[in-house]
């Protein structure tokens, strides 16, 4: 991405307003949350704030994270099975179940 400056004026009490580009190209409106950070540069670095619905967490913890990434392994590996329907997987599930006992 091709830098873009924007500028804007510190106002009283250390406000600020984001051009409207720059509220478009992240995306952002009226109450979202926005990350201010200092990069090694002394750069000013601008981010949305993307907040994970607490119903949601489960799946971004580092556990979950490394299961989906041995998933993805298997499945770029080709070591999968894919089924034509649900009961056609239940019966191969049952069959290996059987099996096994």
């Amino acid at each position: 991405m091709e830098a873009t400056m924007f500028r804007s004026r510190l106002r009283t009490k250390g406000q600020i307003t984001l051009p409207k580009e720059m509220r478009t190209e992240l995306n952002l409106h009226e109450g979202d949350d926005i990350v201010f950070r200092i990069d090694k540069y002394g750069n000013v670095v601008i981010e949305k704030q993307v907040t994970i619905p607490a119903d949601q967490a489960w799946f971004w913890s580092e556990r979950w994270q490394a299961m989906e990434g041995e998933a993805q392994a298997d499945i770029d590996a080709g070591r999968v099975t894919r089924y034509s329907s649900v009961d056609e997987a239940i019966n191969a599930l049952e069959s290996s179940t059987n099996a096994e006992n």
